[in-house]
């Protein structure tokens, strides 16, 4: 059986991995984005906290996908039809 242009598409290893980082970064950056609203008006926390907390969050988002990312087994490849 042939396979379509879509699933050879979808099993290339770099589409894949841009996939998960948009999946993991929309989900991340919304619970920053509550953190910082939260940070600034509820608990009344200055300026530099919040701009702070949003530093962190960048590189710790960084880290922390490298490490989801390094824990997946390796991507099976799909045999090509011949």
């Amino acid at each position: 059986m042939q396979t379509s242009k879509f699933q050879q598409l979808l099993a290339n290893p770099m589409l894949r991995s841009i996939i998960a980082f948009s999946i993991f970064r929309a989900f991340y950056g919304a619970g920053i984005l509550a953190v910082t609203y939260f940070l600034s008006t509820s608990a009344e926390a200055p300026l530099p906290v919040s701009i702070g907390f949003l530093l962190f969050s960048m590189v710790f988002s960084r880290w922390l996908f490298k490490h989801i990312k390094g824990r997946k087994g390796p991507i099976e490849e799909i045999e090509p039809d011949q």
